[in-house]
């Protein structure tokens, strides 16, 4: 294998809608490159990068995939990521790792909605990134029409450095905009005439934009109106690498036209790990800026987990700084344990090749980590650095899930935790009231894909399901009870008597237990039978199954006998006086209510309002964020977990929404009737 410097890498992120070719342009690219000898092609299932039998049958990327093309003596580290919305968590990943992120286009489809999401993703990064627009081949491709639909949507200030000759199946080629060149078939021609005007135009706008970014160009430019070819490549590499640029190209995956421009254009505008050296990590907590190298302090990122077939767990890794060798110790600050390097490869898709080491700039694969997993950082032992936090999407979709056969509940816990491992945008809660175990995650294709992998991968069946409201009971009313337990079957016998006043509390101040008992009517050392009483019948619920809170028992009167009185007594005497004085004080249901900010484009606003009010939602406000509107709401947690679905069906899939608990409100009579019933019909 070719030992690279830093200087000759570039780590390239591909990200997208799903279906604007990312994969087929990677296969394409590693083609051209002769880093295969055949061309593979989604439909046929045999690609590089869509290696995953649940790939090859669905026809789409579901995981993220790493790769590497060398060309003109230099290395392009790939990343390629899922476009599909469920899986936007590998999108976000790829760009800690990539020193650029390739934002692929549909030349057809303009700005999609995966495409938007994509770009989102990025608006808070200082990210090198560039526009690719593919399928220039297709019916209906227009490559300036995507790129003005991203600047009206975005704001995004694009500039091509390759414009296309032709469209759709006149499409045979790329213009070099700095060169004045068309490139046909990997070489070099003069422009045709035809497409003067545009080159024209092109690189006019090229170099306005370029000028921007450096004071002395900017100068140049005003006085002459012309920049040198070296000036405008110079300014453009370094406006790039500063992310005070987005340069734009096209290409057709499909037919290769403009893929080996591409390429070359990788290799002279894109930014490698030497000039982007200067890093800021983490350490103690507090920013710390590092020169990178393969002889500084080690510092690297596991950006994703996967499970090989043949090698069980891997991590994808990039090495900011140091260099990471075969049975070196390491640290893993998140973790806070050490860890140590076995085996280590350059991966491409599911093939790998044997690395003695993994240096400064560099992107592989590490087998048997016992610690680290996906977003976890690598550095030396007794080192303070770490890479900092990245930002994850709320979770928008939860099904409780469970073993279909009871002989798999062991094996289930431990085939979700790997499963999960590879994906960090889903997660598995166990729901400490409703005793279930909640699967929070990005949509329901992701959560589809987990269930048949448990199926596929380690044998269990899987039944998912809508979870359980943690609902609440209180009452609303007061009561004046007793009860008395008393039970003889010969010999000693069961006493205990209890009287209880019981009301309601503040909303959300607890449970108050009063101890009134005076004169010694019942004996201090029942007292705490008492309590215990009440907690457990709190606990398991009275109405519906759902725990008691809110509410206040003053215990001021009771009787015992002096033989038959016991702790058991005055525990079922309590349970059985609380149940009695807890229906009498009109006891009602409570369910969470959740603070919800829903993301939309205005035009959707109405239908997304009227939506929410028939999910018994209360709308607090709007407020504008760029071209989008965040309406702000309550709404029932009841009414939520099905709610992505409809929000994607209303605004096109272009709605996104967060939430948060908020608080506690009473259950409409109507369905606290439903639930109720329900409840009583299972404990018959």
């Amino acid at each position: 294998m070719k030992n690279y410097e830093m200087n000759a890498l570039r780590n390239i992120a591909f990200i997208g809608s799903s279906g604007a070719g990312k994969t087929s342009l990677i296969e394409q690219m590693l083609y051209v490159a002769k880093m295969t000898n055949r061309l593979g092609k989604i439909t046929d299932g045999n690609t590089v990068m869509d290696y995953d039998p649940d790939e090859i049958e669905k026809n789409i990327s579901l995981g993220m995939a790493i790769g590497y093309a060398d060309w003109k003596n230099k290395r392009i580290n790939i990343i390629d990521t899922p476009g599909y919305g469920d899986f936007i968590g590998d999108q976000i990943a790829a760009t800690t790792a990539a020193d650029t992120v390739a934002i692929i286009a549909n030349a057809v489809g303009g700005f999609e909605v995966g495409l938007e999401k994509s770009l989102e993703i990025l608006e808070n990064r200082k990210s090198a990134k560039a526009i690719i627009v593919n399928k220039m081949d297709s019916e209906h491709a227009d490559f300036f029409k995507v790129l003005d639909s991203i600047k009206e949507n975005t704001g995004i200030h694009i500039a091509p450095v390759m414009v296309p000759m032709g469209k759709e199946a006149t499409f045979k080629g790329v213009i070099d905009v700095i060169k004045g060149k068309a490139i046909i078939d990997g070489k070099l021609a003069d422009v045709p005439a035809e497409f003067a005007d545009e080159l024209e135009e092109a690189k006019m706008a090229l170099m306005e934009a370029v000028a921007e970014t450096n004071e002395e160009l900017l100068e140049k430019f005003l006085d002459t109106m012309e920049l040198s070819n070296d000036e405008l490549a110079n300014g453009l590499k370094s406006a790039l690498a500063n992310a005070n640029i987005v340069p734009a190209f096209c290409c057709s995956a499909s037919t290769g036209y403009g893929v080996d421009a591409l390429m070359d254009a990788i290799i002279e505008y894109f930014p490698s790990p030497e000039d982007k050296k200067e890093m800021t990590f983490s350490e103690n907590g507090q920013a710390k800026q590092i020169i990178c190298s393969p002889s500084g302090d080690l510092l690297a990122y596991a950006f994703k987990s996967v499970v090989d077939p043949n090698m069980g767990e891997v991590a994808f890794v990039r090495i900011y700084s140091g260099t990471l060798k075969s049975g070196m110790d390491i640290f893993i600050p998140e973790r806070d344990q050490k860890d140590k390097v076995s085996s280590m490869y350059f991966f491409q898709g599911k093939n790998r090749a044997d690395a003695s080491e993994l240096k400064a700039g560099e992107i592989g694969g590490l087998v048997k980590l016992k610690v680290a997993r996906g977003l976890n950082s690598i550095v030396a032992v007794n080192s303070k650095l770490s890479y900092q936090k990245i930002e994850l999407p709320s979770a928008v979709y939860w099904q409780s899930i469970r073993a279909a056969n009871q002989s798999d509940e062991d094996k289930i816990g431990q085939a979700l935790s790997k499963l999960l491992a590879e994906d960090p945008t889903v997660q598995a809660n166990i729901n400490t009231e409703t005793h279930e175990n909640v699967l929070s995650a990005m949509g329901e294709q992701q959560v589809a894909l987990i269930q048949k992998r448990l199926k596929s991968r380690y044998k269990v069946d899987a039944l998912l399901k809508a979870p359980k409201i943690p609902y609440k009971e209180t009452i609303m009313g007061k009561a004046d009870t007793k009860y008395r337990h008393k039970k003889q079957s010969g010999g000693k016998g069961q006493y205990g008597e209890v009287y209880f006043r019981v009301a309601p509390t503040g909303r959300g101040e607890g449970y108050q237990f009063i101890n009134s008992i005076v004169g010694g009517v019942i004996p201090g050392n029942f007292i705490p039978a008492i309590e215990k009483g009440i907690a457990e019948t709190m606990e398991k619920g009275i109405i519906a199954g759902y725990p008691v809170v809110d509410i206040s028992v003053d215990c001021y009167f009771g009787s015992y006998h002096d033989v038959d009185s016991s702790e058991m007594a005055f525990k079922i005497a309590s349970s059985m006086c609380l149940k009695d004085g807890f229906s009498q004080a009109k006891p009602i249901l409570l369910e969470p209510i959740h603070e919800v900010d829903i993301i939309i484009p205005t035009e959707y606003m109405g239908d997304v309002m009227g939506d929410i009010s028939t999910r018994r939602g209360k709308i607090n406000g709007m407020e504008q964020d760029g071209k989008k509107q965040i309406l702000k709401a309550n709404v029932p947690l009841s009414e939520l977990f099905a709610y992505f679905p409809t929000l994607k069906s209303l605004t096109q899939g272009r709605g996104m929404f967060t939430q948060k608990f908020s608080h506690f409100e009473k259950v409409p009579d109507e369905i606290a009737k439903t639930v109720i019933e329900a409840f009583k019909k299972e404990e018959e």
